[in-house]
């Protein structure tokens, strides 16, 4: 008993022995601690460093400190211990007992710059052993000013620049009657709860190397590999209202919304006059983006609209949604693999009646098109019985046509289809490379899609030239007309 005795003692003697040894010293989960970029005067994520003791003997921690002192932009809790509480950012005194570690949170709010360009941020923690030795951990962060818009109605024209990015929170409203014109490489960074709302007009001019961007104001992440710009539902979207015409966009990528783009119905009692023949453009979208999104993707309600080049992909509700109106769309990709949940909606539904109300479907042609998804069929119609419409309706108008499009859907049988449907190839749930296999990259783990077909898929080369002529590049720039046969959808194949 006394020899087992002296044993547990030796044991416990171990464990409190500290050493001074130069040699020993603290290992660090990470070298360099690098924050993702920052808007100004937000603060940052919080971020976690582990200091290990992975030898034999404890370890006594003089101080630890950041290098910048009181002037450092980062805050540091050790250990529990919160360094900024202290006038020099310094705290002293900690014991990192043998195969034992401490934990540093860390969080960073970047001062304003006072400038336009991004500026980078650093900072060293300070580790300071009782042996003397210094051990350091190196702390960087960019910082980038920005511009912001509160709940702001854009009363007068108005031209936003790509200097900084804008942080919008509310609403920000373009009045009737008002152009707003947004430079190549505007960024709209909208919050958790923000939306544009357009009476007027929006001209949005991006180009391939510079798009106009309406995306989240989260630029940290929510794990390692996953920003929270990829996740969906992390603002509202775009509301263009009934009286809102003339809309151009160009090269925009808008992502991660609640919704997309929706150009609604009127509300009841509304002065806006009912859509007909004669009613002017609501909306040009072309090589554009809208993807990964909580509900629908693009809604056209009894509007004219032309849509080219683009990629709508990744909705929770319907991807395109027409119901009346006047809309083209050509060389686009039209791809419902949302990830989170199965309950998806179609992608493409086409409707001329809507709550027992008429809405005549002038035209609605997809031409050249990719319409496709995990479901066998992701095109769907509802049409209006035109005995169960009030007499003055003598012909409940529904003028659809797919020309030389992939799709996803049951392949339409009856005479009465054989000039809706023409050239089309239909996507063969059976068949080996059948709905996502067309395509190059699907990451559902990390949200990452490349729609560029692959060269096995029928997608490729099937697309017919004549009506390539207008679009004779893709959305990423790639020459589609070299030789001859175009695939269909907004991405040419290119290895």
């Amino acid at each position: 008993m006394i020899i087992a005795a002296a044993s547990v003692l030796a044991a416990c003697d171990d464990y409190d022995t500290f050493t001074t040894d130069r040699s020993a010293v603290l290992q660090f989960s990470t070298e360099q601690v690098v924050f993702d970029t920052l808007i100004t005067t937000i603060p940052s994520a919080t971020k976690t460093l582990t200091i290990y003791n992975r030898g034999d003997k404890g370890l006594r921690v003089r101080s630890v400190s950041l290098a910048r002192g009181a002037a450092s932009p980062f805050r540091l809790n050790v250990d529990g211990q919160d360094l900024s509480r202290t006038a020099d950012n310094r705290a002293t005194d900690f014991e990192v007992r043998r195969r034992d570690s401490i934990i540093v949170r860390m969080e960073v709010t970047v001062p304003e710059i006072g400038g336009d360009e991004p500026q980078d941020v650093s900072d060293d923690f300070i580790v300071q052993l009782e042996s003397g030795v210094e051990q350091r951990v190196t702390l960087k962060v960019v910082g980038q000013d920005a511009f912001y818009l509160i709940n702001r109605t854009l009363a007068q024209d108005t031209t936003l620049t790509a200097r900084r990015p804008i942080i919008v929170r509310g609403e920000l409203s373009v009045a009737e009657g008002v152009t707003v014109t947004m430079e190549a490489g505007t960024r709209l960074l909208f919050h958790d709860d923000a939306f544009m709302h357009v009476h007027g007009c929006v001209v949005a001019q991006g180009t391939l190397e510079k798009p106009v961007t309406f995306r989240g104001d989260r630029t940290d992440h929510i794990f390692d590999y996953l920003p929270y710009d990829r996740l969906p539902g992390r603002w509202q979207g775009i509301i263009i209202a009934p009286e809102s015409m003339g809309n151009q966009m160009d090269y925009i990528d808008l992502h991660s919304g609640s919704y997309g783009i929706l150009c609604p119905l009127p509300e009841e009692g509304s002065t806006v006059a009912p859509f007909d023949e004669n009613t002017p453009q609501k909306l040009r979208l072309t090589n554009s983006l809208i993807h990964n999104i909580k509900g629908d993707g693009l809604v056209l309600y009894d509007c004219r609209a032309e849509v080219a080049n683009c990629e709508i992909s990744n909705t929770l509700g319907r991807s395109v949604d027409v119901l009346g109106g006047d809309v083209a769309m050509t060389h686009c990709t039209i791809a419902q693999f949302y990830p989170l949940d199965a309950n998806r909606g179609e992608a493409l539904h086409l409707a001329n009646i809507r709550d027992g109300v008429y809405h005549p479907l002038y035209r609605a042609d997809f031409v050249n098109t990719v319409i496709t998804g995990y479901a066998d069929d992701v095109v769907m119609g509802e049409w209006a019985d035109v005995t169960e419409l009030p007499a003055e309706v003598s012909e409940a108008l529904a003028e659809y046509h797919f020309l030389y499009c992939f799709l996803a859907t049951e392949i339409p049988t009856g005479s009465e289809y054989v000039n809706r449907f023409v050239g089309c190839v239909y996507d063969d749930p059976q068949g080996e490379y059948a709905h996502e296999k067309n395509f190059a990259y699907m990451d559902t783990h990390a949200f990452v899609y490349n729609f560029m077909p692959l060269p096995i898929s029928l997608i490729c080369k099937m697309a017919n030239p004549a009506y390539s002529v207008a679009w004779p590049t893709d959305r990423r720039g790639h020459d589609r007309m070299t030789d001859g046969t175009p695939d269909a959808g907004c991405y040419e194949w290119k290895e």
